[in-house]
């Protein structure tokens, strides 16, 4: 009874140590990039998902062979996946900031206003809407970028707990579980950075393109800071 509470806790505490883990700052970072252009809250869930889907298939793959092969990744190796993300970051914050500038059509507009005529500037949004373009809700990219995330040793804390389970099978339905509790974070944390863009859309152009734009250029700066910690400092 006692070694199966423990598996149990065991068990229970991978559950909530990926419920935990995707609250991490460049997982919501990453996935913020792509939530901003979404306008609904079900397709920043399905991103956040699909982010935690890719990060459990990286987890699955790298801790299968820490229990049968006993794998050992070593600091450099992990510093490097770890800069991999920083790459990942700066190109999600730099595709943000391009996007933000594709959204509006800027030109030059002359009226005549009481027999006066004046000229200023002028912009028509971007009229494709989500719902013309509803494949992209299904988009590989959130994917790529949680086996990016899997891959890169930011599930180091995990894979520490699995050299202590003795069983091949309860150290597998361990990863599974955490890469389940990872899923319906991220799912959570998706909903939660969505809200504020779906209150906003159509009403508050300005604000909304200023939430796009803070999450590009947050991105970028945190790949930049990534990349120097790991390649040069």
């Amino acid at each position: 009874m006692s070694s199966e509470l423990s598996t149990l806790s065991i068990l229970g505490f991978g559950f909530l140590l990926g419920l935990w883990h995707a609250k991490d700052p460049d997982h919501l970072v990453a996935v913020s990039t792509i939530v901003a252009e979404k306008k609904s809250l079900l397709t920043s869930m399905i991103v956040g998902g699909f982010w935690g889907v890719g990060h459990t298939l990286a987890i699955l793959i790298v801790g299968a062979f820490v229990i049968f092969l006993k794998l050992q990744i070593s600091e450099t190796l992990e510093a490097r996946l770890e800069a991999l993300v920083g790459v990942m970051l700066v190109i999600l914050g730099v595709n943000a900031i391009r996007k933000l500038f594709q959204q509006s059509k800027i030109h030059l507009h002359t009226h005549e206003h009481d027999g006066v005529t004046h000229t200023h500037l002028h912009t028509h949004e971007d009229e494709r809407t989500e719902e013309s373009h509803h494949m992209e809700r299904f988009s590989p990219r959130s994917v790529v970028i949680g086996m990016v995330h899997g891959l890169a040793g930011s599930a180091g804390v995990m894979l520490l707990v699995l050299p202590t389970i003795n069983t091949p099978a309860v150290a597998l339905l361990y990863i599974v579980l955490f890469g389940i509790g990872s899923i319906a974070g991220m799912m959570l944390m998706s909903l939660l950075i969505g809200l504020p863009i779906h209150i906003t859309s159509g009403k508050f152009n300005a604000l909304n393109k200023t939430i796009l734009g803070a999450a590009g250029f947050l991105s970028l700066a945190l790949g930049v800071f990534i990349i120097y910690e790991k390649l040069v400092a």
